[in-house]
């Protein structure tokens, strides 16, 4: 199912046109399993990382591995204004509890508590961030590519069920 929906949208003529016009490589705009999962992998992988311009960081790993760009690029947009607070919350708790440490009570959303407490937080909270940035990422990788391979096997004996009961006619 998902892989149809990627295959219509691929044979779009603006797609084609753009890609000419601006020389950009295929493979950053291919949509098959390997390059879709990877492209989940890349975005939540830096969507997790609390860090400005992680859109930017998704396209400085293009030249080194083969991805879809757009779909990483969303998958960083995951981590928005409305997310970003739960988020990092939560990586925050994380890295406290793998480091042994105590939360900090009377939280204020405020510029001046943060720059005052700035030290106690910054290092639970990338701490933090590393199980969910390297095993929530890679989870939902190989979840992804085990769901195409599912359908495509789907599709596959649905097909050949159709082709069964048209050739007994």
């Amino acid at each position: 199912m998902i892989r149809k929906l990627f295959k219509k949208k691929q044979s779009n003529g603006k797609i084609k046109a753009f890609i000419k016009k601006y020389k950009i490589p295929r493979e950053y705009l291919s949509t098959n399993r390997k390059s879709i999962s990877r492209g989940i992998l890349i975005g939540l992988f830096w969507g997790f990382i609390p860090m400005p311009m992680q859109m930017l960081a998704v396209l400085a790993v293009t030249p080194f591995i083969k991805f879809n760009v757009p779909v990483a690029i969303s998958m960083v947009w995951l981590s928005n204004p409305i997310t970003m607070p739960f988020m990092y919350y939560m990586e925050y708790q994380t890295g406290n509890f793998l480091m042994g440490n105590e939360s900090l009570d009377n939280i204020e959303l405020t510029l001046d508590w943060f720059s005052n407490h700035w030290d106690k937080i910054i290092i639970p909270l990338y701490v933090g961030t590393i199980p969910y940035s390297m095993g929530v990422s890679t989870i939902i990788y190989f979840i992804i590519n085990k769901l195409w391979i599912d359908s495509v096997q789907k599709e596959n004996t649905h097909r050949k069920r159709k082709f069964l009961r048209f050739k007994k006619r």
